[in-house]
């Protein structure tokens, strides 16, 4: 669970709810017309611009961003150098026995390739266009909110187009000004909310999301083909660590003196 994330969601609607309440009242911010315009405007754009596949499979990834356990450098660093281990001393082919037990199924993938014989090249061009998949289908669900962002203040204009037109058109009738202007405001106001306070923080926090799982494939990516090439455990141990921030780096070298003093 990301507690960051339901602590921003939770703390930028209640900003918004103080704010209301100190100014003024709840339910004079409350207007069914720009509801149904700024919200039901803007999925309805959705449901044209994507496919349905598309929009489900990007209305899942939000789990990302509340509910999401990051890959651990350390673990992965940790794993690779088992791995580059048995390979050491037994050989390639008892890599297999050891895949089974690998819980991240890139790894799994790579490491049989690397057991059935493939050639590096080969293993790199693989797991390269499996990692630009991800990528990309990644970049599709972020796109998909960024769409909504767009659209939601658009929507929220063209309310507002729709209130001053109608407001003008019944200037003789006063009773008519306040809804006018109500839609007018309200859209505005919805539409931006929707952008603001939740689709670019989702947009924003998948990007990272995505960053991160990228980066670590990658680094299990090199670790496999050092594997492949017969490289020493402890020069793939420092390989890897050069992906790491300087500040990770030390906290895996100190972790691994401790181990060694025990």
């Amino acid at each position: 669970m990301d507690i960051a994330s339901f602590v921003g969601l939770a703390a930028g609607i209640a900003v918004m709810l103080l704010t209301i309440l100190l100014s003024g009242d709840l339910a004079g911010y409350i207007d069914i017309p720009s509801i149904i315009l700024t919200f039901g405007g803007t999925a309805a754009m959705v449901i044209f611009a994507f496919p349905f596949g598309k929009t489900k499979e990007a209305i899942g990834s939000l789990k990302h961003v509340f509910f999401y356990k990051a890959l651990e450098a350390e673990g992965i660093i940790k794993s690779i150098i088992e791995l580059a281990n048995v390979a050491r001393k037994e050989g390639l082919l008892a890599l297999e026995e050891a895949a089974q037990a690998l819980q991240d199924s890139f790894l799994q993938k790579g490491v049989l390739l690397i057991v059935d014989g493939t050639d590096p090249e080969l293993v790199r061009n693989i797991l390269e266009t499996e990692l630009s998949f991800i990528e990309d289908r990644h970049k599709g669900n972020q796109s998909l909110f960024e769409f909504m962002a767009t659209m939601a203040p658009g929507f929220g204009m063209l309310g507002t187009l729709i209130g001053l037109i109608n407001m003008l058109a019944n200037l003789s009738d006063p009773s008519t000004l306040g809804p006018n202007m109500a839609v007018a405001i309200m859209t505005t106001l919805y539409g931006s909310i929707i952008a603001n306070v939740f689709c670019n923080p989702v947009v924003n926090k998948l990007k990272l999301r995505s960053a991160s799982e990228i980066l670590m494939k990658e680094v299990m990516l090199e670790g496999m083909l050092s594997i492949q090439a017969g490289e020493n455990p402890r020069i793939i141990e420092e390989k890897l660590k050069a992906f790491m921030a300087p500040k990770l780096r030390a906290k895996i070298g100190a972790e691994k003196e401790q181990k060694e003093g025990e």
